[in-house]
């Protein structure tokens, strides 16, 4: 009987031990709200605040209502990069039609002491993650020789496909800056539901500015991923999206062509 009092305890603690670490590094889900054909359509107002993103995760990418600027995520602050070049905290009230966003476990890390180019950093995370069928999500933080990135400026009713807003986006150019840069490698069959392949964005270490990823250049720094395996689709319910056409002919192309 005292063995069996032993036992039943041992389970209880060990139970109660499994609980406590699960609390302390929540399950890793990607939270997604609305879908990337719909912002190819021109969906660009959502009813998601930065408030609800932060519930859903610490660590993410995506965009602003009326297309205004990138939005970067992690160590639970959002910073919003706008056309004009400036970075600024975004606000909790502030919403977004499209994002991305996880709580960040890494469960791998690569420090690179040598230069590395975008495609070198990528290699290292797929040969230690292979499956395309798996989502992943990256920090890169270090030095960087050179980081070129693009922000579409902020788009005003009636509102024109991106294919056609991206046009006007200016291109920044880092050269020499400390950094972090943040983003997911999606699976290939996630093409118009997320961006598949990589999706990143950069800020610079004082916060001043940075936009989506085009190229970079890494001169040393340190790299941590880790696979998910579980997406979280909010859905929009309003007449733009409702009426939005989400499968076009062209959409890999497009997205391919908005994205690089």
């Amino acid at each position: 009987m005292k063995d069996n009092v032993t036992d039943c305890f041992c389970a209880d603690e060990l139970t109660a031990t499994l609980s406590a670490l699960q609390q302390e590094r929540p399950e890793s889900v990607i939270y997604q709200t609305s879908l990337m054909s719909a912002l190819l359509s021109g969906v660009y107002e959502g009813s998601t605040t930065i408030g609800d993103l932060l519930k859903k995760g610490d660590f993410g990418l995506g965009t602003f209502n009326h297309l205004d600027g990138e939005l970067i995520a992690f160590d639970r602050e959002v910073y919003q990069l706008r056309a004009d070049g400036s970075a600024n905290k975004a606000r909790h009230d502030q919403r977004t039609p499209f994002a991305v966003i996880t709580f960040f476990n890494p469960q791998y890390q690569h420090r690179f002491s040598q230069p590395a180019s975008r495609d070198e950093v990528h290699q290292v995370i797929n040969q230690q993650i292979s499956s395309d069928n798996q989502f992943c999500a990256l920090r890169l933080e270090g030095h960087f020789l050179q980081v070129d990135t693009r922000t579409v400026p902020c788009q005003h009713r009636p509102y024109k496909p991106m294919m056609q807003a991206v046009e006007e986006q200016p291109t920044f150019h880092f050269n020499q800056r400390n950094g972090v840069l943040i983003g997911f490698r999606s699976p290939r069959y996630m093409q118009g539901i997320n961006v598949a392949g990589y999706h990143e964005h950069f800020i610079t270490d004082d916060r001043q500015g940075g936009g989506h990823v085009l190229d970079y250049q890494l001169q040393q720094g340190t790299l941590t991923f880790g696979e998910i395996s579980k997406l979280v689709i909010d859905l929009p319910d309003d007449e733009d999206f409702l009426k939005a056409n989400l499968n076009p002919t062209d959409l890999d192309d497009a997205i391919r062509s908005v994205e690089s």
